[in-house]
């Protein structure tokens, strides 16, 4: 039996520890016990044995008294250190889910919490890694992570990708630079049989959107034979997949001049080029265009950004994404598909779909829900943390009414 940690306590208020033991990992700050265990005391990330008003352990934890999360749960019971051990467990639980879903090393090797890691994010490009840390917590831990990822699975290289804004709500600066090994770029990401370049330093998140793959692997039933708008396309994911899959044409459309650069190098790369095109506009725009133009898709996959990236945005959010659907099915042809997917947390699926019935409803025409979109099995949902439920979507046929 090992010896428990020797870690500074940090006390909860009677009757606050019910969502720990129900499995959850954050620590609110007004559920802290701040007469017998004052939050300025502690240092940003620095880390804590969790206890409950008996002072009762629950586990083991890091700190930011300046965060609204002020603690998350890391360990349960104090036996184990936040060291490169645990580290080097934790990952290797997570690896062997990994390889028994996917034959290739090209996936999310860290989920957050649903992989008992709380503010860490991995993904793996074959031999290179690409990291984001958001807490404090996971910030003061990089060394012993990256020496666990590095014992876990030799890269040949290690990147940072600490630009995301939820950072700042922890007070810690954006930066992107190479933690180990050899840094040459850009990296490849493989999907489908297909191949595309990724930018783990100016790229968006990580560089690739694993968490759409195992969607995107629906599309050969609906795309063969058939016109394909891809909407907010970023590097082709969903629209270079459905040229792969046998569509006759691919229109990609982004606001980004590098993504729609890339995109075209992403389709020479694979042989698709005389089939995709790709197209710079704000979405909103292009699809009006479009629609006023009288062109029609056979195909219309919508794959935004977060419009509701907090609690206080859902009344504008959800009309953007309900705008955003109505224009996509302006541009339908008759009896289409629509794959339209969200990925705030904020946006409840429901929500989603009432917002794509309403819009049908205003343009005279009748929705078919065919398959309820979720995010692949390597960003698993843990079933006591909703928050790592995040993405939502539909294929839906659309018919006139």
């Amino acid at each position: 039996m090992s010896e428990p940690v020797d870690y500074p306590a940090l006390i909860l208020k009677r009757g606050e520890d019910a969502r720990l033991r129900a499995g959850h990992a954050w620590v609110f700050s007004n559920e802290v016990d701040v007469q017998r265990t004052p939050l300025t005391e502690f240092a940003p990330g620095q880390a804590c044995a969790i206890l409950d008003s008996r002072e009762k352990p629950i586990g083991v934890g890091y700190v930011n008294p300046h965060s609204l999360i002020c603690a998350r749960l890391v360990a349960r019971g104090l036996e184990h250190a936040l060291d490169k051990s645990l580290f080097v467990h934790r990952l290797n639980v997570a690896l062997s889910l990994r390889e028994r879903l996917y034959d290739e090393p090209y996936y999310r090797l860290v989920f957050g919490e649903a992989d008992g890691l709380p503010g860490l994010t991995v993904d793996r490009f074959g031999d290179v890694l690409v990291a984001q840390t958001t807490t404090a917590g996971m910030e003061r831990l990089k060394e012993p992570i990256a020496e666990a990822l590095v014992k876990t699975l030799k890269p040949a290289a290690l990147w940072w990708k600490n630009d995301a804004a939820v950072r700042a709500l922890e007070g810690l600066p954006s930066y992107a630079d190479l933690g180990y090994g050899d840094g040459a770029l850009p990296l490849e990401a493989r999907e489908g049989g297909l191949r595309f370049a990724v930018d783990p330093v100016g790229g968006q998140k990580t560089g690739w959107f694993y968490d759409q793959r195992a969607n995107r692997d629906l599309l050969a039933r609906f795309v063969a034979g058939k016109r394909v708008l891809d909407v907010c396309s970023y590097l082709g994911g969903w629209g270079l997949r459905a040229a792969s899959m046998g569509a006759s044409e691919v229109v990609c459309v982004d606001a980004s001049a590098d993504a729609v650069e890339a995109i075209a190098a992403n389709a020479e790369r694979n042989g698709l080029a005389g089939s995709v095109s790709a197209v710079r506009a704000d979405a909103f725009d292009h699809l009006r265009a479009l629609r006023e133009a009288r062109e029609r898709f056979d195909v219309v996959i919508l794959d935004p950004p977060a419009f509701v990236k907090r609690r206080k945005d859902l009344s504008e959010g959800k009309q953007a994404y309900r705008r955003l659907n109505e224009l996509g099915m302006q541009v339908l042809a008759r009896d289409g598909i629509l794959v339209t997917c969200s990925c705030s947390y904020h946006m409840p699926r429901t929500l989603l779909l009432e917002g794509i019935q309403l819009g049908a409803r205003h343009l005279d025409r009748q929705a078919q829900v065919l398959v309820q979109l979720q995010q692949a099995p390597d960003h698993p949902v843990h079933p006591a943390i909703p928050e790592t439920d995040y993405l939502k979507g539909y294929i839906l046929r659309v018919l006139p009414a």
